[in-house]
């Protein structure tokens, strides 16, 4: 190992990482010519040098994931999918104020209209599923319903033991992920979605409820009793005929990797869906258009240059995960490139 490559090893390990996942972090960089100069110092120096803040928990996982996805191709329980329209135009990436939601890009667009869960003495109001969570469940319920070849998804007795399920470790609290998480499946599983198409001179429309049925224990009377969770989720036969016929093989380990960033999640399958469907030329994205797709909640002064700012740091974050990804940055946008499905295609 060069004392520059050797020297990186040593700021990583500085900011937390461990050795031997900092060691395989600098190997990759410097097969892909792509080790970090500005941050390189001397050997002798680097204990003396101030570093950098330690690396998040978010941080390490991303990169250990990242390496993980290099050596190994995806399959069994690491594989998820997504409907190809949900990898276009997805639900919100933060809370929405009132009950619906709409966004539209390009020849396809995306109504969401919040419902009601019943507690076994009344009905109740849930908002509209927002951010990571529901992108996380929807691949997962997608995932078990086409493996098992039934609309109808066992989900178990409790939250904890879905959320770990999906790689998700429960905290407790007011606004803690198990309740942050229990509430955004439960929006998700009674909300309203219609789905527009253009395709040539035809417009259509898929109007209904994703999940057909909930069935949830009741709302307990003491603290010995099951919480309001739903033990089996049913699709609906439209939505489950539909997916089987119109599914985005993905990398659980990449969306789990980028559960921290619904923009990131976004980007991800949206790149999934499409990368590997270029012929011949490249494809240019302007931001104008990246923004229609991807910065609807982005507001008021600064919008457009928040946007920019967060869009690139989501994009450098998918790159780790999906590796084979042939996308530039350009100063008018971005450039998508030809390249290899996360998923490869079967022989």
């Amino acid at each position: 190992m060069s004392p520059e490559a050797q020297a990186y090893r040593q700021e990583l390990i500085a900011k937390g990482l461990d050795p031997l996942t900092a060691q395989e972090v600098v190997a990759r960089l410097v097969r892909a010519g792509d080790l970090p100069s500005a941050q390189i110092h001397p050997v002798s120096s680097v204990q003396e040098e101030p570093v950098s803040a330690p690396l998040t928990r978010q941080q390490q996982e991303l990169l250990r994931r990242s390496l993980n996805i290099e050596r190994h191709v995806p399959s069994g329980d690491q594989l998820a999918f997504m409907h190809t329209d949900m990898c276009q135009v997805g639900l919100p990436r933060s809370r929405v104020e009132g009950l619906e939601f709409e966004r539209v890009c390009g020849g396809v667009g995306l109504f969401v209209r919040a419902g009601k869960t019943w507690d076994g003495q009344s009905f109740v109001q849930q908002p509209i599923p927002y951010g990571p969570m529901p992108r996380l469940v929807m691949a997962y319920l997608n995932t078990q319903a086409l493996r098992q070849r039934s609309a109808e998804i066992e989900v178990g007795n409790s939250a904890s033991d879905f959320m770990r399920q999906l790689g998700i470790e429960p905290s407790g609290g007011k606004r803690g992920t198990y309740t942050t998480f229990r509430n955004q499946v439960l929006a998700l599983s009674v909300c309203h979605i219609t789905v527009g198409r253009t395709v040539g001179a035809l417009a259509y429309t898929y109007d209904g409820k994703p999940i057909k049925q909930l069935e949830a224990w009741i709302e307990p009377a003491s603290q010995h009793q099951r919480s309001l969770w739903p033990g089996v989720i049913t699709f609906s036969a439209d939505y489950f005929q539909a997916l089987s016929e119109h599914a985005v093989p993905l990398d659980l380990r990449a969306l789990q990797a980028l559960r921290g960033s619904a923009l990131a999640m976004d980007l991800y399958t949206m790149l999934a869906e499409r990368l590997h469907r270029i012929e011949g030329r490249p494809i240019k994205l302007c931001w104008i258009n990246l923004r229609e797709q991807f910065g609807q909640e982005y507001r008021g002064e600064g919008a457009e240059r928040n946007f920019k700012r967060k869009f690139k740091e989501a994009l450098s974050k998918v790159l780790k995960v999906y590796p084979k990804a042939r996308v530039q940055v350009v100063a008018t946008g971005v450039m998508l490139k030809s390249s290899p499905p996360p998923v490869p295609y079967k022989e």
